[in-house]
């Protein structure tokens, strides 16, 4: 592997960072197997390990923790907190109160006693940013945290925190972890250029869309995927289907499969670090790994282009974080006596 800088952090990451979502309930629940995955991918140049407290409710923390053991230092660790974890309403969100005490549980789970990398997972609404980043500027200076960064975070609020750390002196997002691929290339517009204003690394999610990119989910064909049993209306998208239609052909062409050619996109944006891969079996490893040297030219990059236009999700609809001014109703309407231009 090419070792890329984590934007200005000078931690030298691998181009594929090691996504651990599928390792627990969520999907491969055999402990000793998963631990092989991990294995084999640290054997194969990959040194970035990326988790999250919430991924089947620390149990992909745990198995992670055992894959570890005795390669902890060599490995570039990245775990998040903000999802729910438990019934408890203080267990999540952004909070100090929150985020001091998770840490403190991811690091248990983890069986190590610091994280190269802290996300927060998503915005909280209902938290002050200078409230998170205060708290998490105590998790860096205590030795427990060597960097922080967010995940999914709409471009306003990553700026809004790097104004907000300036201005209080304390540790700022060296990081933010979006969705990417093919087709969802949104990000493209806003979120990346201000990553690179701010010398933000990042790493990328789902470059393979969920599967949509594999080549085993085709327009008139049943997904049998177990995320498309769990997010069903993500895998049906007329449009997504239609470029999918479109895609594939232009692999055979160039003599690649799907796989090979989505995961070459997504780590030739000059502004991303890192594309997570999550395998649920080793095959899917073995899969990904197969096509580490595959090198776009201009033809196809400038096909896909047409195909799914540069900053262009091909389903405005796939949403990851909704900002409350879009979900809330009442934000997006005025009462009704007040609605009219004039009046009485």
């Amino acid at each position: 592997m090419r070792m890329r800088t984590l934007g200005r952090t000078g931690i030298k990451v691998s181009p594929y960072c090691l996504g651990a979502m599928m390792f627990g309930a969520w999907g491969n629940t055999d402990h000793d197997d998963a631990i092989r995955i991990i294995h084999k991918a640290l054997d194969s140049g990959i040194n970035f390990v990326d988790t999250a407290d919430v991924y089947a409710q620390g149990e992909s923390e745990e198995i992670v923790g055992k894959a570890l053991k005795n390669r902890r230092d060599d490995v570039v660790l990245a775990t998040k907190a903000h999802a729910p974890m438990g019934d408890d309403p203080n267990h999540r969100g952004n909070s100090r109160r929150w985020l001091v005490l998770e840490v403190e549980n991811s690091l248990r789970r983890l069986q190590t006693d610091h994280l190269d990398l802290y996300q927060i997972h998503r915005p909280d609404p209902e938290t002050d940013v200078e409230e998170t980043l205060s708290a998490l500027t105590d998790l860096v200076r205590s030795g427990k945290v060597r960097a922080i960064g967010s995940s999914t975070f709409p471009a306003s609020e990553i700026v809004e925190a790097q104004w907000v750390a300036e201005r209080r002196g304390l540790q700022r997002f060296r990081t933010e972890q979006p969705p990417y691929s093919i087709l969802n290339r949104g990000i493209e517009r806003e979120v990346l250029p201000v990553c690179r204003r701010y010398g933000m690394g990042t790493l990328v999610w789902s470059p393979l869309a969920m599967g949509m990119l594999t080549g085993k989910i085709r327009k008139g064909q049943e997904a049998g995927t177990q995320r498309a049993q769990r997010t069903p209306g993500r895998f049906t998208d007329e449009r997504k289907l239609d470029a999918v239609e479109e895609l594939v052909p232009l692999a055979e062409k160039a003599g690649l499969s799907m796989v090979h050619m989505a995961m070459a996109f997504a780590v030739s944006h000059p502004a991303v670090t890192s594309a997570i891969i999550g395998p649920r079996t080793m095959e899917q490893l073995d899969d990904v790994l197969a096509g580490a040297e595959v090198t776009l030219d201009d033809e196809v990059l400038d096909r896909i282009d047409e195909i799914v236009p540069p900053g262009v999700d091909a389903n405005p609809g796939d949403v990851s974080y909704e900002p409350p001014a879009i979900g809330d109703v009442a934000l997006r309407r005025r009462p009704r006596g007040e609605r009219a231009a004039a009046g009485n």
